[in-house]
């Protein structure tokens, strides 16, 4: 497999890797969201190790338990295990853990991995309870890792990795796979450091969108090509994931629309989606669980703060509601010039937002001001006045107050004055205040204590430096 095809995910590997060679039997759960690469990491840790990977289908129990069943007689050779009815799931390992070819197989430990284990679930709500007594009777007395991974966030962790759920107290371990970092964007596409921006602002880090980009085209060539014409991959990706994750799709289209127009509030949701406010709340539960949207409050305030903004995070999400779905006539009509006119124009707009939600995903990564760490990163605002990004550090009471700017030529010295005002309103006792501007770019860059000023040169270095 190419580097183009598997990028950073030496941690997952390296946990992946720690369960195997454990010396006792292992039950790993594995979720994430769709695309963003939990098959090609599982593919990937397989590649060399005796296992099964099973993809489960919608198909329903009968269908399920005879393709597995097939894979199982693939693994041991033996043709005549597939010939074999089996009424249930508990049937097949109870019969698999007999067969003298696969306990030959246990000298070394065996992978068995179930992909998209909640596509089971649908089909039978009771699987569960049968992998809990699959599990605890056969699995677990054996020489086996069993994978189970699910790209529906929701299921995984309220039917296996909840309290209530059958499985709970079973798993010896489990990871959610997040979508790559900003600086592996570079390992699919060769472009200077504004157009990876510009990139992450469309697309994020969900590595099977990156691999629909041309690396021999132009990031705007790609945007026009691969998102705005019909047919094309991501042109109606988020539709089809909508259709997938959530049964009533009209009703979250209705929230991502509100929150790309700017209607932050509960409140305002509320009014432009027509929906009651109980039925919003729960939808943006489910949206906050499954990181397209952030709930937020300022940084310093309590808890039971009452006036929370939400905002849609995800960044094709935000990309795809704000300029494919509000376009679509034009886009169904093969108007794909003017509509790229109309995101060039309004693209300053989206970037200032995507480029603060850029840097504060790097700090919370330290990868910029490495020398400093912070346990609490968010925004702050009192009244009319807003802050980008403020960062604590309640141990060492360091605190870090920062604007972000998506243009060139920026007035370092009059956004600071602006800054250290604003700051002067945040309730927080700190001992070390510093104060940084990111920029594209600056009119005149100069040095000043306790602050700091990063342009896209600086950011460029400072990550190839710490990659």
């Amino acid at each position: 497999m190419s580097q183009r095809f598997f990028v950073n995910r030496e941690e997952e590997l390296e946990f992946l890797e720690a369960a195997y060679n454990s010396r006792r039997p292992e039950f790993i759960i594995i979720y994430g969201r769709r695309r963003v690469g939990k098959t090609e990491l599982i593919l990937r840790f397989l590649q060399y190790k005796p296992g099964l990977y099973f993809l489960a289908s919608t198909e329903g129990d009968r269908e399920n338990i005879a393709n597995f069943k097939a894979k199982c007689s693939e693994l041991i050779k033996d043709p005549s295990f597939a010939e074999i009815e089996f009424a249930d799931w508990f049937s097949l390992f109870q019969a698999l853990s007999r067969n003298v070819n696969f306990l030959d197989l246990l000298r070394e430990k065996l992978v068995i991995c179930i992909d998209e284990f909640p596509y089971l679930i649908a089909g039978n709500p009771a699987i569960p309870s049968i992998f809990q007594k699959i599990y605890d009777l056969i699995l677990k007395k054996l020489n086996i890792m069993l994978i189970l991974c699910g790209s529906s966030v929701s299921v995984m962790e309220t039917e296996v990795l909840s309290r209530r759920s059958p499985l709970y107290g079973r798993r010896t371990g489990q990871w959610q796979l997040n979508p790559l970092s900003f600086v592996n964007i570079k390992d699919f596409l060769n472009y200077d450091i504004e157009d990876q921006i510009k990139t992450w602002f469309v697309l994020g880090g969900i590595p099977e969108y990156l691999l629909k980009f041309d690396p021999a085209l132009p990031f705007w060539d790609n945007v026009k090509t691969n998102i705005l014409t019909k047919g094309r991959y991501l042109y109606d990706e988020a539709e089809i994931l909508l259709r997938m994750e959530f049964r009533e799709p009209r009703n979250y289209k209705l929230i991502f629309k509100a929150l790309v127009l700017g209607k932050n509030t509960l409140g305002e949701i509320c009014n432009l989606t027509g929906l009651d406010k109980s039925m919003v709340s729960k939808y943006l539960d489910v949206l906050k669980n499954l990181r397209l949207v952030r709930e937020e409050i300022p940084i310093t305030a309590s808890p039971k703060f009452k006036g929370r903004l939400y905002s849609l995070i995800d960044p094709y999400f935000n990309f795809w509601f704000r300029y494919v779905y509000t376009n679509r006539i034009d886009l169904e009509a093969h108007r794909q010039s003017e509509v790229l006119q109309r995101i060039k124009a309004d693209f300053p707009n989206y970037g200032g937002y995507m480029f603060e939600r850029l840097i504060e995903e790097l700090l919370r990564e330290g990868r910029l001001l490495r020398g400093f760490s912070w346990s609490r990163i968010g925004k702050w605002w009192h009244k009319d006045e807003e802050i980008d990004i403020v960062a604590l550090n309640e141990q060492t009471k360091n605190i870090l107050f920062a604007e972000c700017k998506w243009s060139d030529e920026v007035d370092a010295g009059s956004i600071l004055a602006g800054l250290r005002e604003k700051a002067m309103l945040v309730r927080w006792r700190s001992k070390t205040q510093i104060y940084a501007v990111f920029a594209k770019s600056f009119k005149e860059k100069f040095k000043e204590p306790g602050a700091l000023l990063f342009d896209l040169k600086d950011i460029e270095e400072i990550l190839s430096e710490h990659r």
